[in-house]
């Protein structure tokens, strides 16, 4: 969660300059949507690896039901 956290405050900053920085706007904005699309990986991955662990109890629940 700590690695969400940064890049967030990643592409914060970059959107601050963005604002405070009208010559190079475009630049600081296009670096803020690099920073938003990594968060957006962090975020689908740390789904993905709840997901796997979800799946892996219900397997051993399911295998633990069938041996009784």
């Amino acid at each position: 969660m700590n690695t969400l956290v940064k890049l967030r405050s990643e592409e914060s900053f970059c959107r601050e300059r963005a604002a405070f920085d009208p010559e190079r706007r475009v630049f600081w904005l296009a670096r803020a949507q690099e920073w938003e699309q990594r968060a957006l990986d962090e975020i689908a991955s740390l789904f993905r690896e709840r997901n796997l662990d979800s799946a892996d109890v219900q397997s051993a629940a399911d295998a633990g039901a069938r041996a009784d």
